[in-house]
């Protein structure tokens, strides 16, 4: 089993998870009218903001930012470890999002980052307000549901109508594509918006899996009953298994066909909706062309002095090992162990999480956003300048973090794992 790495109990998940929460308590939080909110989407292992970035100056839910689901998992690690300092961090935080105007509560948008720097609004991490990615506001609207479950009900009932409010927003506005499926960028009028982030024509504005999130939203407010897009989810479907999937990048900044974490949210997304649908077919397609071919993706070894063993590298075109896709990854292993009860599921996904435990740097717990085991991203961007491995940046509520999900899915649900 090369891709296999056993627990390390000087330094277990547990411990990888506690570092990457204090990274986020000690170093990135911040105040603003009130409530707490990330200070940036862009840190060094200090806490020191990378001003010099896209990501620099931007804070809010959207995807980097990731405030709602950041919440979401701090609120589950903090009644896991008995800390109810961050979870009153996290509800601090998602009060910030309901009230600092990111929500049109009489339109349904929800605008995904605030820039720092000018306190104003905006759609993309290209700090304009041109194009918003519709998928990746689903998985937004979807975090607010999940956030929903773990607070009190006045939080409830505002998180659960910002949800509902923006879908009814995707409903009205956003144009599919030619095809049917989720436009990877669209303009504020919900039109398409078939430039790249930096311009010029995107080769995959009709096939990325960022759609893969409205997919998610669809079958999760069916589910619960609060609306019925069974239809809808029906007809996405189906129209992802004629096609194939749709797995072209899910990231708004790169540009491939085949992306390891648009696999896993497909994978993750088929088997849901197959059981909401009575539809075991989807199921299938999701294990068989989904799950599977993620093999491909695996490191089985460490690469160039760089622990790589048990990661998984992004995609062809842009090969770094991502730490939020690894753990989106582990998080689909899971699901797939908790559906057939496959001991190999469950070993992967441990493998991946006990994997990223080996990435944390400097004295707050800092969890690399990513591996650069073949200085793809440059030496000058790596921590304590090696030619080869971890960069010296992270996202603190999104790659520092997103490992607490699968972690605390495994801890809490599923602890024979830690015998694998």
């Amino acid at each position: 089993m090369p891709f296999y790495l056993p627990e390390n109990p000087d330094y277990t998940i547990l411990d990888s998870l506690r570092d990457s929460v204090r990274f986020v308590t000690e170093v990135s939080l911040t105040q603003y009218r009130g409530h707490a909110c990330a200070k940036s989407t862009f840190l060094d292992p200090n806490g020191e903001v990378m001003h010099w970035h896209d990501f620099g100056d931007l804070e809010g839910p959207g995807w980097a930012a990731n405030s709602v689901g950041g919440a979401v998992e701090l609120i589950r690690y903090a009644r896991y470890d008995a800390r109810p300092d961050v979870e009153q961090a996290a509800l601090s935080l998602l009060d910030h999002t309901l009230t600092a105007g990111f929500v049109e509560w009489d339109t349904g948008f929800i605008w995904p980052y605030r820039h720092t720097v000018r306190d104003e609004l905006c759609l993309n991490f290209k700090h304009g307000s041109e194009w918003l990615c519709p998928g990746s506001m689903a998985r937004v609207a979807q975090q607010m549901l999940a956030a929903a479950d773990l607070v009190n009900q006045h939080r409830a009932d505002a998180l659960t109508r910002a949800a509902l409010g923006w879908l009814e927003w995707y409903h009205q506005h956003v144009q599919p594509t030619a095809a049917g499926w989720v436009p990877r960028r669209c303009t504020p009028t919900g039109a398409h918006h078939t430039a790249a982030a930096e311009g010029g024509s995107d080769p995959f504005f009709e096939t990325s899996g960022d759609g893969i999130f409205v997919l998610m939203l669809l079958e999760d407010v069916t589910r619960r009953g609060l609306v019925d897009c069974s239809a809808e989810l029906a007809r996405l479907c189906h129209l992802f298994v004629s096609a194939g999937g749709f797995f072209a990048s899910v990231n708004h900044d790169t540009y491939d066909a085949h992306e390891s974490v648009a696999y896993a949210l497909a994978f993750r997304a088929l088997l849901r909706a197959g059981r909401t649908l009575g539809r075991p077919e989807l199921a299938q397609f999701a294990y068989e062309r989904c799950l599977a071919p993620l093999a491909r993706f695996r490191m089985e070894e460490d690469r160039n002095g760089v622990a790589t063993q048990g990661l998984l590298w992004m995609e062809e075109s842009w090969d770094t090992a991502y730490l939020w896709e690894n753990a989106e990854v582990a998080a689909a292993y899971v699901d797939a162990y908790a559906d057939r009860r496959d001991p190999a599921h469950l070993r992967d996904a441990v493998t991946i999480l006990r994997a990223m435990g080996r990435h944390h740097h400097g004295p707050h717990g800092f969890l690399t956003e990513g591996v650069d085991w073949n200085n793809h991203v440059g030496q000058e961007h790596h921590v304590n300048g090696a030619m080869y491995g971890d960069i010296n940046y992270t996202e603190p509520l999104l790659n520092n973090l997103h490992l607490a999900e699968p972690t605390l899915d495994v801890l809490q649900r599923y602890p024979e794992a830690m015998e694998l």
